[in-house]
């Protein structure tokens, strides 16, 4: 069967090289050139404004996919969740169990879930129209900084950590505000308010780590009093206590409710 194939296929390259042969050397069949549409028309040249602009355009996408991955962590709810997760894993005592990349595809489904509503706001008033031709590329990023900024202010508010928001604004119009003055969200600019977002998911993430922490920190307390009562002074506490944390922990159906803590702490 090989030998045939083969053999098929050496005759098929002779009779096409016969073929080739016969066929005298010379122009083509058709002579109508101008049957052959020009396609270099339709591309703007490098040097005139449309192609400039075209030039600017990718690379600002090439830009913006670049910071995509800073962008999910600056401006969702990522931060809190992997702080409190990463806080949960080192209260229960075992740094290794569960790894770090189950943590990190459990955060980053979690910040999925908080934040489709703003996406789906964000997709259907700038990416569809942007798409469409229906508004500019300045016009998309702007109504898309705009649901950004009123996503990471409610989570602001909803954690009364406005503060944040006075010092970076203070700082950015170089003036004091009075505390009595209220700040309206169109008037914070998303250098300001970033900064501000990510103080206040760092002080909210380790408040609620610290809730975590605080019964596996009572459990080590308890065993490390009996092991001291009862004169084993050479046995680590972490050895014992360990086992308890964990039934305790599962018992509780402790990653349910942690997550569930998680999910409606934001606004």
């Amino acid at each position: 069967m090989v030998r045939f194939c083969a053999l098929s296929f050496v005759l098929l390259i002779l009779s096409a090289a016969s073929a080739h042969a016969q066929t005298p050397a010379g122009p083509p069949a058709f002579d109508n050139a101008a049957a052959i549409p020009d396609f270099s028309k339709l591309i703007p040249a490098a040097d005139t404004p449309a192609g400039v602009s075209s030039s600017l355009q990718i690379l600002v996408l090439l830009t913006v996919l670049t910071l995509i991955p800073s962008i999910l962590v600056m401006t969702t709810a990522f931060p809190r969740i992997i702080i409190v997760l990463a806080l949960l894993r080192q209260a229960v005592g075992a740094p290794q169990l569960p790894p770090g990349q189950v943590l990190l595809a459990l955060s980053l489904f979690v910040t999925v879930l908080v934040m489709t509503p703003t996406w789906q706001r964000v997709h259907a008033d700038a990416i569809e129209p942007y798409f469409d031709n229906k508004i500019g590329q300045a016009e998309a990023m702007e109504i898309t900084g705009d649901y950004m900024k009123d996503f990471m202010y409610r989570q602001i508010e909803r954690a009364g950590n406005h503060d944040d928001v006075y010092l970076f604004l203070e700082y950015a119009q170089d003036r004091e505000i009075p505390a009595e003055e209220e700040i309206k969200i169109e008037n914070v600019p998303l250098t300001a308010m970033i900064p501000a977002f990510m103080l206040s998911e760092l002080k909210t993430g380790f408040i609620m780590g610290f809730r975590v922490y605080l019964p596996f920190l009572v459990i080590d307390m308890v065993i490390a009093t009996i092991l001291l009562s009862m004169g084993m002074m050479m046995l680590p506490p972490v050895l014992i206590s360990l086992p308890f944390k964990i039934l305790l922990f599962v018992l509780a159906d402790g990653w349910h409710l942690v997550v569930e803590t998680i999910l409606f702490s934001f606004a």
